[in-house]
């Protein structure tokens, strides 16, 4: 174990704790999960510089980071589902198929001993719009439990959020096709 792999399995927790505190659906648990979100993306960032710049990539770093970052994201993505918080089932669906089948292709190949296989930019993309979104959502759903009647609250809260998913989850979606079509001849030899 090194700072990186601590790094990821501490995002781990910090999701489940996020989830939590989203789930109790109050003003100060909302806020509390919202810096954990925010801390947790950030051990994101961190894992991976520390990884590559100390030379410590690991097998278990490259099986456990995409698993950890898919439960703090569609965790607090199903959690704000659970709260009928903007998001639409099928979205949070789409976004949960794309990201199950291509962590599991990745794995499934590192597991083949072919290495990783690549997420190039579309990826990167996906990964800040998905963050961003849900940064948004949470600032909007913060505003509304405090100004419940403010009409501008009401309109980022309802409309301005839902734009933003449709957003996406049309990235999530391009990201999925373009990982298939960058990575296809390593997918056609399994």
């Amino acid at each position: 174990m090194n700072i990186a792999n601590y790094l990821t399995f501490l995002r781990i927790v910090l999701a489940f704790i996020c989830i939590g505190s989203i789930l109790k659906n109050d003003f100060s648990s909302i806020l509390v999960a919202f810096i954990i979100f925010i801390i947790a993306s950030i051990t994101d960032l961190l894992d991976g510089i520390f990884a590559r710049k100390n030379n410590l990539v690991t097998d278990l770093g490259k099986l456990i980071d995409p698993i950890a970052d898919k439960i703090l994201i569609v965790g607090v993505f199903l959690a704000f589902l659970q709260l009928k918080v903007v998001v639409n089932a099928w979205m949070v669906s789409v976004i949960m198929l794309r990201e199950f089948i291509i962590t599991g292709l990745r794995l499934y190949v590192l597991n083949k001993g072919e290495g990783v296989l690549e997420a190039k930019k579309w990826g990167k993309h996906k990964t800040i719009s998905q963050v961003s979104a849900i940064v948004i959502i949470f600032i909007a759903l913060l505003l509304f439990k405090k100004f419940p009647q403010n009409s501008f609250v009401s309109f980022l809260y309802e409309k301005i959020t839902y734009v933003i998913m449709w957003y996406v989850v049309a990235v999530t979606l391009f990201s999925g096709v373009c990982y298939f079509w960058i990575n296809r001849r390593a997918i056609k030899t399994f």
